[in-house]
């Protein structure tokens, strides 16, 4: 009986592991962030501000697992606090993020869905005691367009719809710029104060008002830069 070898070869591929390195980025023509440090704020630092006689959670919700934010607040609901008149909110207000030189960008992805209108969802806030206006920026929503207050319109057709919003605040130049999904939006001179801070949501304005208003957003960001 013949004996049968087999021979067994064994053939190792070596594949050569690249660990990834570390790019610093130029950023392409559409990058709005290129150039600015992104600012580091956990979760404690998103405060919310809500009608002071209900819980939070009855006007405001966070999914930690999407990281999708969601505001809404009712026409008729009271202020954030009893020692103030201003009409009835949902919004986070960035704690300890107030700045006062150098350029500054909020960048976020919002949501708001058809029948809002009415509200702000996105704002620069100042502390310039006895100004004209609280705010350096506000962008309101009224019946399916993103405007600059109650002007000029941002984007049309917000309703729906995830869109990417960029607002650059250059404080020495006393300009603000607005981007959606990367475009211009608007380009505007603001006043001068003391300090600022963003904040967003929803805030219930003066006119063409629904009873229900809502807004929704994920990956805010803050970045910011020198001059």
């Amino acid at each position: 009986m013949g004996t049968v070898l087999v021979l067994q070869v064994v053939v190792v591929l070596c594949v050569a592991i690249v660990a990834p390195t570390r790019v610093a980025t130029t950023g392409s023509c559409n990058d709005l962030t290129a150039g600015f440090t992104k600012v580091e704020f956990p979760e404690s630092d998103f405060v919310v501000q809500s009608p002071y006689d209900l819980p939070v959670e009855q006007r405001y919700r966070y999914d930690p697992c999407t990281g999708v934010r969601t505001f809404w607040v009712y026409a008729g609901d009271k202020p954030f606090n009893n020692a103030t008149t201003t009409n009835p909110r949902t919004e986070v207000r960035l704690r300890g993020h107030d700045y006062t030189s150098g350029v500054w960008q909020f960048e976020g992805y919002g949501y708001v869905p058809s029948g809002t209108s009415g509200t702000s969802v996105m704002q620069i806030h100042n502390e310039n005691t006895g100004a004209a206006h609280a705010t350096t920026l506000m962008l309101h929503v009224y019946n399916g367009t993103l405007r600059y207050y109650s002007g000029e319109a941002v984007e049309d057709c917000v309703y729906d719809r995830w869109f990417r919003l960029n607002v650059v605040h250059d404080v020495g130049a006393s300009t603000v710029a607005v981007y959606v999904d990367g475009a211009p939006g608007l380009a505007a001179n603001v006043t001068p104060s003391a300090s600022h801070y963003f904040k967003f949501g929803v805030y219930v304005q003066h006119h063409d008002v629904s009873q229900r208003v809502e807004s929704r957003w994920r990956n805010v960001t803050v970045y910011n830069k020198p001059y």
